[in-house]
């Protein structure tokens, strides 16, 4: 039965990839872009993330591979074209619904969603990456081209006259600044740098954090957590500061406050918001009287 069922499959796969290719206008999008923006139509059990992992990949395949990801409570596929019939009861329905899934273009009405979709926040990080990228390329050639047109005016200015004669000249032009102003600002999930368990759970749960089990780093900056569906970035502090003696709290706010504003600093530059999470009011109270321009909000996370 297993190996009629995945015959069904494999089969109807082979119709959908050969079915009619997609619109011209479509083709100037790059696969994974449209992947990515087809999977964000779809409420998915994973957070999208074995959607963003298979982008890159043709639809179809995409399909076959996060099916199982999808939220099926939410989802009812119509066979409207008439190409995947032959799978309608038993073990079959699984291709039904994978054949409907896997066709290259988007067809109304075979596939409902029940309920508003909110798009996931793995496919919302990956558009959010591509969209800074596409941003930066622009930038780039748009300096690029600024710098040539520079360097063409150098190249046929008339011999000036003597310094000394022509008095001082107006400065030149500086290049345009683009609107993101590094190519590192996108965040980038990286291993956590913690192994405190308390820490690290605390990070994941009270943004709550976009790369669950995971540090963001940008420009080169570990912070704790990127806010889901906010450019804002976290730094948590779950030690119990309040339990500490007068010298030792000097001690830890002294060099609290270098590694906070070096985050606040590359935060702003690159367009975050910033917010330090700390476990006690005392704590809080601490580092406001040293720097009231932070924004800090107990978390209450216990240790």
């Amino acid at each position: 039965m297993r190996f009629g069922a995945c015959a069904v499959v494999v089969l109807l796969l082979s119709a959908c990839a050969t079915s009619a290719p997609e619109p011209r206008e479509h083709t100037s999008r790059s696969p994974r872009l449209a992947n990515l923006q087809r999977a964000a139509s779809l409420p998915w059990m994973d957070q999208g993330r074995c959607a963003v992992r298979e982008a890159s990949q043709p639809w179809p395949v995409l399909a076959e591979r996060c099916y199982q990801a999808l939220d099926h409570d939410r989802l009812e596929f119509r066979d409207t074209t008439g190409r995947c019939s032959v799978a309608s009861t038993g073990a079959a329905a699984v291709a039904l619904g994978l054949c409907v899934l896997a066709a290259p273009e988007i067809i109304v009405g075979t596939i409902i969603v029940l309920g508003v979709v909110v798009v996931a926040a793995a496919i919302h990080d990956a558009l959010e990456v591509h969209e800074l990228r596409h941003r930066y390329a622009e930038e780039a050639g748009d300096t690029s081209g600024a710098t040539q047109a520079l360097g063409a005016a150098e190249g046929h200015r008339k011999p000036g006259r003597d310094p000394s004669e022509q008095g001082a000249q107006p400065p030149v032009p500086p290049l345009p600044v683009g609107r993101s102003r590094h190519p590192h600002c996108e965040p980038v999930p990286v291993p956590r740098a913690s192994k405190d368990v308390a820490h690290n759970a605390c990070a994941d749960r009270f943004p709550p954090n976009r790369f669950p089990g995971m540090d963001v780093s940008v420009n080169g900056i570990r912070f704790d957590a990127l806010q889901v569906g906010a450019r804002v970035l976290w730094e948590i502090k779950t030690h119990r500061f309040d339990t500490y003696n007068g010298f030792i709290q000097e001690q830890e706010l002294a060099k609290e406050l270098v590694q906070l504003q070096k985050e606040l600093d590359t935060a702003n530059a690159c367009g975050y918001g910033f917010i330090v999470g700390v476990s006690t009011p005392e704590h809080r109270r601490a580092l406001l009287s040293k720097d009231p321009a932070l924004e800090i909000v107990v978390t209450g996370c216990p240790r």
